[in-house]
């Protein structure tokens, strides 16, 4: 059974940074592309970043591009979300999701995490 288990969301300050995780499991992990979407209140869920499933490439949002990096490690089943600077308006809930052999901007994911919530304060 295939699961994705987001972790390290909370509430931070305008202007701060947190780094969020997604811990897979029940899949062979280097086989795909993981992302971050993410969904304000009101909203439609939207991509964030991504990064290929042969860790060689990464794609972002224009909105987050330069603020926000992701990155992967094989060994530990996990990919990660740095997010520095932030905004009241990245405020949402995380969503980690995998794309076997999948685009770097994730097509259409295989599997969603449960997400976490990231709460910035102004």
């Amino acid at each position: 059974q295939v699961q994705l288990v987001e972790s390290g969301g909370g509430l931070v300050q305008a202007g701060g940074s947190l780094r969020v995780s997604c811990a897979a499991s029940g899949l062979i992990f280097s086989q795909y592309s993981m992302g971050w979407f993410r969904q304000a209140p009101g909203k439609e869920r939207e991509f964030v970043a991504g990064i290929r499933w042969t860790g060689d490439a990464t794609f972002y949002a224009d909105s987050v591009k330069g603020r926000f990096t992701i990155s992967r490690d094989n060994a530990k089943n996990t990919v990660y979300l740095q997010m520095n600077s932030l905004k009241f308006e990245d405020t949402a809930v995380y969503y980690c999701a995998a794309d076997r052999f999948g685009p770097v901007f994730l097509r259409s994911p295989d599997y969603w995490g449960q997400g976490t919530q990231v709460t910035v304060s102004s």
